[in-house]
């Protein structure tokens, strides 16, 4: 068998084998099932007084969206394998030649689709659909830690925005010194908490410090928190008694826009040492809706990590980030290096990641919790 043969009968394989891949992945995702919850949705958002609850109006056209796009998405490579096949059908060997590299660029960007759309199988999870309360918080070290918080914060905000994902600041805590101590945001999208989770925990810095004048490498941490936003339904009940509430005024970015009310809120939940804030409100009221909304979302998700039945089977105080127990490492220097520790992924382009290149991670990370499901 000559080298053009051998190189078409591969191109051959590779279409039937990503047909196959499509095809269960097809009836994982239920696409005939699909089909029918985006009828009944876009009826759904037809309807007279379908925007009088602006929020669950909106929640509903995102579903619509996202219902839209994988059906659209699975239809669009199914049809791109089968002409790709129809035509290797017809090609002469000097046709094949001229357009090889053509076919295989396509088969290559079928590929990556079907990858996309394998991640929204492993998206299951009761919370995955859900937006997200996203925190991070620097770590003892003074400058190092705040500015490495700072760095967390652009590297996220980017992949935010390069997943169209909506956030607001609801807090923030700058040091004086530079960098952050603190900032808390609400990320809103398509299964913003299925993608979000995987980020959890205590991320660590390797660098040559800017900062020190003798040039020396330092190690900083900062924390991650992501808890999903809960619906205004959930059944959650928190005692009052349970509850420690302060306010005190918020200021914005860097001191500026100073509140002549105490407007915010922070509220500490005793049993378990949990605390949550909200300054980004107009008013007192607001702010403390909100971080109520946070505390709970927060105690719900620590029941389920523990196996409490209840809120008030959580004991003692809840660490939220133990440090020590990094998740992933960011070594500028001597080498550049990103690694997760959970899956021993790992990248040399760390500044591409400080962008916000941050799928292949979460994607690694979905699929060792897939495997471990099995």
């Amino acid at each position: 068998m000559g080298v053009i043969a051998i190189e078409s009968f591969e191109i051959l394989k590779e279409i039937e084998e990503l047909q196959d891949t499509l095809e269960k992945l097809g009836r994982s995702l239920d696409i005939p099932q699909l089909e029918k919850d985006l009828v009944r949705l876009e009826k759904e958002s037809m309807q007279e007084g379908f925007w009088d609850d602006s929020e669950k109006a909106q929640k509903t056209m995102i579903e619509i969206n996202d219902t839209r796009d994988t059906i659209e998405d699975y239809r669009r490579m199914e049809g791109s394998l089968s002409s790709i096949a129809e035509i290797m059908d017809l090609l002469s060997v000097e046709e094949f030649i001229d357009m090889k590299d053509d076919i295989t660029s396509d088969l290559n960007e079928v590929k990556s689709k079907i990858s996309k759309l394998n991640t929204k199988t492993l998206l299951s999870g009761p919370y995955d659909k859900n937006n997200v309360i996203f925190s991070i918080n620097a770590g003892s070290g003074g400058l190092e830690a705040t500015d490495w918080a700072q760095m967390l914060m652009r590297m996220y905000t980017r992949y935010f925005e390069s997943k169209s994902y909506k956030y607001t600041v609801t807090e923030l805590h700058n040091e004086d010194a530079g960098g952050i101590k603190s900032v808390t945001m609400m990320v809103s999208g398509s299964y913003v908490y299925g993608h979000l989770k995987s980020e959890k925990g205590v991320h660590r810095l390797v660098r040559i410090s800017p900062f020190d004048s003798n040039a020396r490498r330092h190690t900083s941490f900062a924390s991650v928190d992501v808890y999903p936003e809960l619906d205004d339904d959930t059944d959650i009940e928190i005692e009052e008694k349970d509850l420690k509430i302060d306010t005190y005024r918020a200021s914005g970015a860097g001191g500026q826009h100073v509140n002549t009310t105490d407007s915010a809120v922070r509220i500490t939940h005793l049993p378990t040492g949990v605390t949550v804030s909200s300054q980004n409100e107009r008013s007192q009221i607001q702010n403390r809706a909100q971080a109520m909304n946070m505390l709970k979302a927060k105690l719900v998700q620590i029941k389920e990590e523990e196996h409490k039945e209840k809120i008030e089977d959580i004991q003692g105080k809840y660490s939220q980030i133990t440090w020590g127990s990094q998740i992933r490492s960011y070594v500028f220097q001597p080498y550049t290096l990103v690694k997760d520790h959970r899956t021993n992924y790992e990248v040399g382009t760390v500044d591409k990641v400080m962008d916000g290149d941050l799928d292949q991670f979460i994607n690694s990370y979905l699929n060792m919790k897939e495997v471990e499901k099995d």
